[in-house]
């Protein structure tokens, strides 16, 4: 994938957790245009056990409120929002780090949470930081004469970046759920029935808040077609994670898997080229057919059916209940 230099223009620390960056392209000409959803990847520094500073990849979403902006012609900048994450590899500290006149690399914009022209209301449900890509897309649905509506929810007001941007933009089609002014947690049922029969979800936030919203509308006999979503979280190790002992059918080769790291992290480290992309269990695109073993299941796109099977897992979340598990790659 070609890359893009990238210098940071501008660098505004939106609340203690949020710093918004704005970026132009290094050469001095534009950068290519994109729309609602979209993301780009940015190369960041991690701090290795004993090599230094290693690269890796990160994915933000392009954030756009302006609904008179064209974001898909070519760009003067691109704005994009990072959350720092102290108990994450590094990345988003890496970030956090950087000033005005530094540069850095970044592939051209991709979209794998693309926004529908439906008739009926867009209704987004933002959490936390999952409010980036959804506001491009209230830009895009108000500069298209679309209905949409928007729930943003956190834990606080503080700590919700963009709320007067998103107050101009959606006036009285914004409401505002702070769980301390609250008191409670968003209520999912309250959200649904307000929805008509031709309004779509479009959902990005932490795993909580997606299982709730799938939860609720599989029980309201929602099509899951209804519901487009995006995990704003990084899959972290559970309390009883054991090492896997992987077999993979097609070579025969035998791996330790530890209990720390993901089965597909684990490859890559043993120079296998497993296909992969949002490596958060929502894409689909790592799926790994499963010969032997309990699979434990902690994705966001295999269906209860799927799941029921035993046949298929997501190997960038997903682990194995047993002992042993042999894929077939």
């Amino acid at each position: 994938m070609e890359t893009i230099a990238v210098e940071v223009v501008a660098a505004d620390q939106l609340n203690p957790l949020i710093r918004r960056f704005t970026l132009r392209a290094a050469d001095g000409g534009l950068l290519p245009g994109f729309a609602a959803g979209a993301h780009v990847r940015v190369q960041v520094g991690l701090q290795g056990e004993a090599q230094g500073e290693v690269q890796d990849w990160r994915h933000y979403s392009l954030v756009n409120t302006d609904a008179g902006a064209d974001t898909g012609l070519p760009q003067p900048h691109y704005t994009i929002a990072v959350r720092r994450e102290d108990e994450g590899r590094g990345g988003s500290r890496w970030m956090h780090g950087l000033q005005p006149g530094q540069c850095i690399a970044i592939e051209p914009p991709k979209n794998d949470f693309p926004l529908g022209a439906h008739v009926g209301c867009a209704v987004l449900v933002a959490g936390g930081i999952g409010i980036t890509p959804l506001a491009s897309m209230a830009a895009a649905r108000r500069a298209a004469g679309l209905p949409v509506r928007m729930l943003y929810a956190g834990r606080s007001r503080a700590l919700m970046a963009f709320l007067p941007e998103l107050q101009a933009l959606l006036g009285e089609s914004l409401a505002v759920h702070a769980d301390e002014d609250r008191g409670a947690a968003l209520d999912v049922a309250t959200l649904l029935d307000g929805c008509a029969g031709e309004d779509q979800l479009y959902v990005c936030g932490p795993r909580a808040m997606l299982d709730a919203v799938l939860a609720a509308t599989d029980a309201r006999g929602w099509p899951r077609e209804r519901v487009h979503f995006e995990l704003f979280t990084t899959p972290v190790a559970a309390v009883g994670d054991q090492p896997i002992d992987l077999v993979l059918a097609q070579s025969g080769r035998q791996l330790t898997v530890p209990a720390g790291q993901s089965i597909l992290d684990c490859l890559i480290e043993h120079g296998c080229d497993p296909l992969f992309d949002c490596k958060r269990g929502e894409c689909g695109v790592c799926a790994a057919e499963v010969i032997e073993g309990e699979i434990d299941h902690r994705d966001a796109v295999l269906s209860a059916a799927e799941r029921a099977g035993g046949k298929v897992m997501q190997i960038c979340v997903s682990r194995a209940r047993s002992a042993r598990l042999v894929l077939d790659l």
